[in-house]
């Protein structure tokens, strides 16, 4: 391994050091809590996504105040990721896993009771903070309970939960609002999560905190939020003046935070991470341009086949789950499979044939056949599949225990933010294309040019983060590295 120590684990409690050989039941009951909440999260944004209408329609709410019950989500989400990382490596993991997944799950039931759309957007950053808590933990704890040879396996199927949530969403939260009204969609959540609550509460034995005597960057953890803050703020405005200069701001203060954590002696990121381990830094890069290439593909296609193709909300969503059930179906397998084989091939195979389904996509028109459309959406599935998996294995091998923390917290930031990006890109592709004009028949063919330049966009990202992945270095050798390291 290529970041710098300076002799044993800091911090490192007994109870931490007994998870290597944890028990059966309790890496049992961590999987479960991790397959929980990696199900959960995905459900309640794709579901409550089919929701928002009806939504709107309850609070007279109009497009603008409807589309923050989504993105207030990802935003606070993405931002706290690592701070609350950081805080979790220092103060314990199950401490803030518990405490994250018990304000989520009293955010759901407080969802259910929302009487005005400000207030339902309020219990939503609510529950991005608290999702913030949870992803920045839970794979850490899964981590530090499973050995080597069953590490991957486990992220394997909290990956493949993952999908599965992503999949039901649309399908599930549809029945769910047609039958029994949205507010169903956070009742489900909520019994979900209080599961996963009680999980962390009675099953998982000790807490770990591996760095229990350092300090936490309070200056650092303000300044990342701010930049954090500024630029996905500021990319949502794009291409616009303020949009710029709000990405710019948050650019420079994202500099700022680089050179404050350079001299800091208990940083909440340890820029070591990213300059003197090449093989983290590229697996952290090659996942924020993935998910900044394929998160837009859902909603750019879900207007094309509804528009265009004059296809029912149901019907769209029908043929959208193709992708996902392939992720579902294939991380399991695959994560597996990066224990044998070097996860940077198969991660940069993975990358590489989401760009290919994502270029073959670029030929779209009004006369593209749907078995087209599904055989594209399988490629980049099995593609998402064999690039998932793999990558969190070699992110999460390449630290040692006390960085698990902010190395997850960092993964899921990579994640949502770009997730954030994709949809930038995609908002700033329909507004030089169609403007603020209403698509209708009137500029269909200019909504099917913006849809064929953004998937352009994301193929070529796909082309670089493919270059990323492959220059990462070897996992299964930094790993040997790291247990020499320790010994």
């Amino acid at each position: 391994m290529n970041a710098s120590k300076s002799g044993p684990d800091k911090g490192m409690t007994d109870a931490a050091l007994s998870h290597d050989n944890a028990g059966a039941a309790e890496k049992k009951a961590a999987l479960m809590m991790a397959v929980s909440t990696a199900f959960i999260n995905p459900f309640v944004g794709s579901a409550i996504n089919v929701a928002l209408p009806s939504i709107g329609i309850e609070f007279k709410a109009d497009a603008l105040l409807i589309s923050w019950v989504a993105m207030s989500y990802i935003f606070s989400s993405a931002v706290l990721m690592v701070p609350f990382g950081r805080l979790a490596d220092i103060c314990g993991r199950k401490k803030i896993y518990l405490t994250g997944i018990t304000l989520f799950t009293l955010t759901c039931a407080l969802c259910a009771f929302s009487t005005s759309i400000h207030s339902l957007i309020a219990l939503r950053v609510l529950q991005g903070i608290s999702s913030s808590m949870i992803f920045s933990t839970s794979m850490a704890i899964l981590m530090s309970v499973y050995p080597a040879e069953g590490r991957g396996r486990a992220l394997g199927l909290t990956v493949a939960s993952t999908y599965t949530g992503l999949s039901a969403g649309p399908f599930l939260g549809g029945i769910m609002t047609q039958y029994f009204g949205w507010r169903s969609i956070f009742w489900f959540s909520f019994f979900v999560s209080l599961y996963a609550a009680l999980l962390a509460r009675y099953k998982l034995k000790a807490d770990l905190h591996e760095a229990l005597n350092e300090k936490f960057d309070y200056a650092g953890s303000s300044i990342f939020v701010l930049a954090m803050c500024s630029f996905l703020y500021g990319f949502t405005k794009l291409p616009s003046a303020a949009g710029v200069y709000i990405t710019a701001a948050g650019a420079l203060l994202g500099l700022a935070f680089w050179r404050v954590e350079s001299v800091e002696a208990s940083p909440v990121v340890n820029v070591n991470l990213f300059m003197r381990n090449r093989q983290f830094a590229m697996s952290n890069l090659a996942a924020l341009i993935h998910y900044s290439a394929t998160f837009g593909l859902t909603f750019l296609l879900s207007l094309y086949l509804q528009y265009n193709k004059g296809m029912s909300p149901r019907e769209a969503g029908t043929i959208l789950i193709a992708q996902p059930i392939m992720m579902a179906i294939f991380s399991p397998l695959t994560g597996k499979l990066s224990e044998r084989i070097e996860p940077a091939l198969l991660a940069s195979a993975g990358i590489g044939l989401t760009g290919l389904g994502l270029f073959m996509f670029t030929g779209l028109s009004q006369t593209t056949s749907i078995t087209m459309i599904v055989v594209n959406l399988l490629v980049i599935g099995f593609g998402f599949a064999l690039f998932s998996s793999p990558n969190i294995n070699a992110v999460m091998s390449s630290v040692e225990k006390r960085h698990y923390g902010v190395a997850s917290g960092l993964l899921s930031t990579m994640r949502a933010t770009g997730q954030a990006m994709s949809m930038g890109i995609s908002s700033m592709m329909i507004s030089i294309y169609v403007g603020k004009q209403q698509i209708g028949p009137a500029n269909l063919d200019a909504f099917l040019s913006c849809v064929r330049s953004s998937l352009a966009i994301f193929a070529v990202l796909c082309a670089v983060g493919m270059l990323c992945s492959l220059s990462r270095g070897k996992v299964h050798k930094s790993s040997v590295q790291i247990t020499e390291n320790r010994e």
